[in-house]
């Protein structure tokens, strides 16, 4: 289930990024007294009551400016309302309620979803400041007083946050249907594909780099199955991300990642792959989601004796990491082998959650400690006692071993590819956890 999203939203140096670094317990966020510092999105993940969300930090909302870097900064908090959950609007109690965060709350009450009002610099331990009560006026129930600087407060808004989420839906999951990302940096033809498979123009396609703006949604069955499509902005270089929404794009396209059963990474056959396609992998790589590499344009690229096999080498030597997962070679504008997707989607979603019995997996286990030897140092030797699987999604072992620092990291591989050499674990990665006889489990 993907991790609820709260924004921090409000009018340029009320305090927004200071309050995202005390949740974020580092400080990731540029602090200065200068308004419109803050104009990228930044993101990270705060936990609080055993619940994990994700937090957003966002650059000011001026509503009436003019100014291209402030409407900039503007678009990006709507749309970052749009992604969120529950909303934390903060303000500052000594400039009083201004016409600008009047603007900003008419704009939240627009959005339907859980807001918190938040009065920053209240400094002073104790009774808030009677400058709290104006605050009211502004129809967004009762404000909660804090001070980010000095960290007071916070626990109490944690709180309000906590149980905003009684009033969020979950996202009903359907066991059969199958959630699949596509993902990929921009023109690579990603909503050209879903286009395709549906038969119509339901996505928006363009020659112009990062029109899909949104993660898209797109419900579709046919006789192979249930499917979720969801197609993402394409994630463009960093020295490239001249429009500020495109921080946006990538947020969306993690959250699709985050969503997903399986990615699809859509690689433009025409230019290879590039930096940018092995960090974007990496993306879904570390989820742990099942993957598929997908070479759309394979109809632009001359044909020659082994040419499919060659390209798929090279893929392959530069997403080394991504050895588990299977190459398709497409033509989205011409359909050819389109009508494969759908088996191996089936196929990697069934392998990403694929439990192997204990028995069966100690088994393999011993047969791999027979052929090659555990390694020793200084003439102790690793011993392995047992292996099991503490989950899937993706498939998830714990090796219990005499010593962890006898257990290098070649000889986890060799025992991850020894799995797959038996049961497969196709387009899935496998996450492999060292522990040390009688250490508790975390």
């Amino acid at each position: 289930m993907a991790k609820k999203v709260v924004a921090i939203v409000g009018r340029p140096n009320v305090g927004k990024s200071t309050l995202f670094n005390v949740f974020a317990d580092e400080k990731i966020s540029i602090v200065k007294d200068t308004p419109g510092v803050t104009r990228d999105r930044i993101y990270a993940d705060c936990k609080w009551r055993n619940t994990t969300f994700q937090v957003i930090d966002t650059g000011g909302i001026e509503p009436e400016s003019e100014d291209i870097i402030l409407k900039q900064m503007r678009r990006q908090a709507e749309l970052a309302m749009d992604i969120a959950d529950v909303i934390v609007f903060i303000t500052d109690v000594n400039a009083g309620v201004t016409q600008s965060d009047r603007e900003v709350a008419q704009m939240l009450r627009k959005t339907q979803k859980p807001v918190i009002l938040v009065c920053n610099k209240c400094d002073r331990v104790g009774r808030p400041p009677d400058d709290i009560y104006e605050f009211y006026n502004l129809g967004l129930g009762d404000p909660v007083p804090i001070s980010a600087g000095k960290k007071l407060g916070i626990g109490e808004l944690l709180d309000e946050i906590y149980y905003k989420f009684d009033h969020v839906e979950d996202e009903i999951e359907d066991e059969e249907t199958i959630k699949v990302a596509i993902i990929g940096k921009p023109n690579a033809g990603k909503s050209s594909i879903v286009n395709k498979i549906l038969g119509e123009e339901r996505v928006i396609v363009s020659d112009i780099a990062g029109t899909t703006r949104d993660a898209v949604d797109t419900h579709f069955t046919n006789e192979f199955g249930k499917y979720i499509f969801i197609d993402t902005a394409g994630i463009r270089r960093k020295n490239k991300v001249y429009e500020k929404l495109e921080k946006y794009s990538v947020l969306k396209a993690k959250s699709a990642i985050d969503r997903a059963n399986v990615c699809l990474i859509v690689i433009d056959a025409t230019e290879g792959v590039t930096e940018q396609d092995e960090k974007i992998a990496g993306l879904a790589h570390e989820a742990g989601k099942g993957v598929i590499i997908i070479i759309n344009k394979w109809d632009l690229i001359e044909k020659e004796t082994n040419t499919l096999e060659k390209y798929k080498k090279q893929v392959y030597e530069k997403l080394a990491y991504l050895s588990y997962a299977p190459i398709l070679f497409i033509s989205a504008l011409t359909g050819q082998r389109l009508n494969k997707i759908y088996e191996l989607i089936n196929e990697v979603d069934k392998q990403n959650a694929l439990r192997v019995p204990t028995g069966l997996l100690n088994d393999t286990l011993s047969e791999a400690v027979a052929i090659t030897q555990p390694p020793s140092d200084k003439g102790r030797r690793l011993k392995i006692y047992y292996m099991t699987q503490v989950s899937i999604r993706p498939p998830t072992f714990v090796i219990f071993v005499n010593s962890k620092q006898l257990m290098h990291f070649s000889y986890v591989r060799y025992i991850e590819n020894h799995l797959r050499k038996q049961f497969g674990f196709k387009g899935t990665p496998i996450h492999m956890i060292i522990r040390e006889k009688g250490e508790k489990e975390a």
